[in-house]
């Protein structure tokens, strides 16, 4: 167990930008996945659902929605400024979309939903990690992007994007970033 405190205590995203894109193995994506759906979930509503884009997707989903939405929302964008939109998914090897999709209940609060929707995330970004995949959780503009959350099978009226989780290669070891200092950000309460 002390090797899964050490793995948390220096785990480490590598940035989309910097992956390299080679075959993800198919039992550790089924490891991956299967991870990622072990979170708390009040009610076992599973309000969220996991979308892995790969292969040809990645650059299908690049020219039908990234480059299109982009272009429109962008109007006076460059011809590099479309083309690095259109092969952002082809950064990694494979792209884990979580889609949020809250559950009507008398009980359970939306945002407990919203925070399983988070551990899905995280869960699948340990999990790459942890079998040595380079791995980022990212949400950018497309995120909000109502043409993907329907590509996704979403509904904008009332599903959203958690996250996409980028997962490949890496060719270096990261360099450590700044951390929070524990004394500034951790309170005990004792009596």
């Amino acid at each position: 167990m002390k090797n899964i405190i050490k793995f948390l205590q220096c785990r480490r995203s590598i940035t989309a930008k910097n992956m390299i894109c080679n075959q993800v193995n198919e039992d550790d994506l089924d490891d991956i996945l299967s991870c990622g759906i072990r979170v708390p979930d009040h009610g076992a509503l599973n309000p969220w659902e996991l979308i892995a884009i790969k292969g040809d997707a990645k650059l299908r989903i690049g020219n039908d929605i990234l480059a299109e939405e982009y272009q429109l929302n962008n109007p006076d964008a460059s011809e590099d400024e479309i083309n690095y939109e259109r092969s952002r998914l082809c950064r990694a090897s494979v792209v884990i979309a979580v889609l949020f999709k809250p559950v009507s209940h008398p009980k359970i609060p939306f945002w407990e939903m919203q925070l399983s929707s988070g551990a899905v995330c995280s869960n699948l970004l340990i999990a790459a990690q942890s079998l040595g995949y380079a791995a980022q959780w990212l949400t950018e503009w497309y995120a909000y992007n109502n043409s993907m959350i329907k590509e996704l099978g979403g509904n904008p009226d009332t599903d959203k994007i958690a996250g996409f989780i980028y997962i490949g290669d890496k060719d270096k070891t990261p360099v450590e970033r700044r951390r929070p200092s524990k004394e500034k950000v951790i309170r005990y309460i004792t009596s």
